[in-house]
Order: structure tokens, then C-alpha cells, then sequence
């Protein structure tokens, strides 16, 4: 695995003794990129350490809520407005047109407990809502796929 930055090494270093000891079996260490794939029910985060300048780097957990829905503007309107009441994360949507939710935290800061609850947040939260578009707007949820 190749990592950009020192930091961004030295935090994925950090955290994989938490994200095992949280997680257990549930998580699966990528090899590719330095980042961790979590189940927790029929949801499925990412938990990618991304570069943040050349001092630090970010946790970013990301789960797709719909894949293949269609855009219309009743959707969006219903995801902003969706974001404005969020605490933590925000609704999304890639390059593939998938919808995901997602939150950040900085990587020198982050302590067990803020990752596994920012980890938790974003799992419950694509699990409620994916059931709740697929029903209005259709597309698949991850237990779809």
C-alpha cells in the first residue's frame, strides 16, 4: 500500500487497532489504498485516510444509500433539505449518479470513540434513509446489490 503523506501513514497506522477492536470481523482491511470496508447490518462503510496538506489527514466514512435511482428534482430537494437537519454528514452524489452519505474528521485530533461514533452515524443513518428513497424514488439499496 502506498500512503502520499507521512501523516497520512502515521494516522491509518493509528487507527487500525481501533477499527479492529470496534469492529472485529465486521471490517475488512483493503489492500489497495489505505482504508477500511465495515458491515454493520445490511450497511456497508468505507472508511478511507485520505492526505490533508502535507501535516495531517482526514477519516472519511462514506456509505452508498442508492445506486441507480433516478435525479429528479423532488430527490434532491428532499436530500438538501435532509442535510440542513443532519448533526453529522451530509447526503452526496458521485460521479455514477450513486447517493451516499458521508463525514469527515481530522485525522491528529481524532480519538476511538469519535471515529466509531462518526463510523456508527454514518452506517445508521444510510441503513434509515435507504429504505426511505427506495421506496419513493427506487434504485438499490446495498442489500440490493
Amino acid at each position: 500500500m502506498e500512503f502520499k503523506t507521512a501523516p497520512q501513514k502515521e494516522i491509518y497506522e493509528k487507527i487500525t487497532p481501533w477499527v479492529k477492536e470496534i469492529f472485529g470481523t465486521f471490517v475488512v482491511q483493503r489492500e489497495d489504498t489505505p482504508a477500511f470496508v465495515i458491515t454493520v447490518g445490511t450497511a456497508m462503510a468505507q472508511v478511507g485516510v485520505f492526505p490533508w496538506g502535507e501535516d495531517d489527514a482526514t477519516l472519511t466514512t462514506r456509505s452508498y444509500v442508492i445506486t441507480g435511482a433516478e435525479l429528479v428534482p423532488d430527490l434532491m430537494e428532499f436530500l438538501l433539505h435532509e442535510n440542513d437537519r443532519m448533526r453529522f454528514g451530509a447526503f452526496g452524489i458521485d460521479d455514477d449518479k450513486d447517493i451516499f452519505f458521508e463525514h469527515a474528521l481530522l485525522g491528529s485530533t481524532c480519538d476511538k470513540e469519535e471515529l466509531k461514533s462518526s463510523v456508527m452515524a454514518v452506517v445508521y443513518t444510510a441503513d434509515k434513509y435507504d429504505d426511505l428513497i427506495h421506496e419513493k424514488w427506487g434504485g438499490l439499496r446495498a442489500e440490493d446489490r
